[in-house]
């Protein structure tokens, strides 16, 4: 098949699979008023082979065989770089919101190469790549489950008093294995192909059986998704430019005694893998994030440019001021994700972005973003939170006296739109869900700082520290 249509992807999410949407199970994902519109945003990942604009970003060609440029091997920098890029244009084109559904699942392929490779496990190697394959070949979007419940954080997996509080094998048969338990934060499940499953964490002696990496379908039976209903609604497209067609819907993943064949299991009983996974996944999926946090960012920046002219207050040197540092902010962000790229190395044929770089720009976005808001929200003034909705503008009675009383230097239209579009960003449901994901998405503050410190190495400073101090060749200097 190679590569398939929007609507062939829409088409194959028509099955059996089990999600629940607030309290009642879902009879059709595509058809459904607000996963329906989450689908159709996802399926943005597949209209952009589609579209001349993007075909030789999206699409990779080996001799006669073309497929999703998503499932390119990255084998050096340039192509890390053309991958961040295609990351970077889906997401501009789903307007700042990611569609991670051929992102996020060869991130975690090329996570399980590397790691597998690295340890020697033919049988694992061997079915990672026939996995691998077969979603390429078919053009398969998948998720990932990897955040675990977790339940007492303070205890490990098998101290737990629940056990299902991190995915877990119950039970070895001949054909396969049985899994319980259940993962959260999953994004995208209800309208993807393909769930892949990782540990979350480290593992020791004696939590055996939660450290399993495997794949499942999506309407695989015992599998069951409790969508979250956070970005609900898509009534008012004026006052939501972004929110009311574009969407993403987490879930609480749930398995209860569900089959995995042998060969959809990548390894299991392998704590000494476990750690090592969650690890390499996210020096791919960090990579992922910066780049698909790039076009919000230019939103920002933009966004802010244009409120200021709007409201008549562009030359003043304030102004000037926090226009300067929000562009300085997201071209930072863009340069070391770039960087990263450029630096990356080479693990089994497999090319990664350099983990200090990566984890350098993914923290600079998230300890600025909540200034590049306040920042914006500074600039655009209180008709964020207080102007009309889409009722009044459209009223006959009362758009007239909206349009007489809400221009500034900018006709009332023109303004209220990009006043909108800044409320939608950064203070409706959608600008809430952003802000959060800034600090929890692909990993907190703090692990993007202890992935900083763990990778940094600093031979080469201390080196010139000693040698300008005279203490290079001095004994007992190290």
């Amino acid at each position: 098949m190679a590569l398939r249509t929007a609507a062939q992807f829409l088409a194959g999410l028509r099955d059996t699979r089990e999600v629940y949407y607030r309290g009642e199970r879902v009879a059709n994902v595509v058809d459904h008023p607000e996963l329906g519109v989450a689908a159709r945003h996802a399926s943005i990942d597949f209209e952009l082979a589609e579209n001349p604009r993007y075909r030789e970003l999206a699409v990779h060609r080996e001799g006669s065989e073309e497929y999703s440029a998503y499932y390119r091997v990255p084998r050096n920098a340039q192509d890390l770089l053309s991958r961040s890029k295609l990351i970077e244009a889906g997401t501009a084109e789903g307007a700042t919101l990611v569609l991670l559904i051929k992102e996020i699942g060869t991130d975690a392929l090329f996570a399980l190469k590397r790691v597998l490779g690295r340890s020697g496990d033919a049988n694992g190697i061997e079915r990672v790549e026939a996995f691998y394959r077969r979603c390429r070949d078919n053009d398969l979007a998948m998720a990932v489950a990897q955040t675990d419940v977790k339940g007492d954080r303070s205890k490990r997996p098998s101290e737990q008093t629940d056990p299902d509080m991190y995915v877990r094998v119950v039970e070895k048969r001949a054909d396969g294995i049985i899994v319980s338990g259940a993962k959260i934060h999953t994004s995208c499940t209800p309208y993807v192909d393909e769930v892949i499953v990782l540990p979350s964490r480290s593992m020791g002696p004696g939590d055996e059986p939660w450290s399993v990496a495997f794949a499942v379908p999506v309407a695989t039976t015992g599998l069951r998704l409790y969508a979250s209903d956070y970005l609900h609604g898509t009534d008012d497209p004026f006052t939501r430019p972004i929110s009311t067609s574009h969407k993403m819907v987490e879930t609480l993943t749930v398995f209860e005694n569900v089959f995995v064949p042998w060969e959809r299991v990548f390894y299991v009983d392998r704590p000494d893998l476990a750690g090592a996974t969650a690890l390499t996944f996210v020096e791919f999926h960090r990579f992922t994030a910066v780049s698909y946090k790039l076009p919000l960012l230019d939103a920002m920046v933009g966004a802010g440019i244009a409120i200021a002219k709007a409201n008549g207050i562009d030359r003043a040197a304030h102004v000037r001021d926090k226009l300067t540092w929000l562009g300085g902010y997201a071209e930072t962000v863009r340069g070391l994700t770039e960087l990263a790229a450029l630096r990356c190395k080479v693990e089994n044929g497999v090319a990664y972005p350099d983990v200090f770089t990566t984890n350098m720009a993914k923290w600079t976005f998230a300890r600025e973003f909540h200034k590049a808001i306040e920042t914006v929200q500074d600039l655009a003034g209180g008709l964020l939170v207080t102007g009309p909705g889409g009722a009044d503008w459209n009223s006959h009675t009362v758009r007239p006296v909206l349009e007489k009383y809400l221009p500034g230097a900018w006709p009332a239209d023109r303004r209220m739109a990009m006043m909108n579009l800044i409320s939608d960003l950064t203070t409706r449901l959608y600008g809430g869900y952003q802000a959060v994901l800034a600090i929890h998405a692909e990993g907190s503050i703090e692990a993007e700082k202890l992935a900083m410190f763990r990778a940094y190495d600093p031979s080469r400073s201390i080196a010139l520290a000693m040698r300008l101090a005279g203490l290079e060749n001095k004994s007992g200097a190290k």
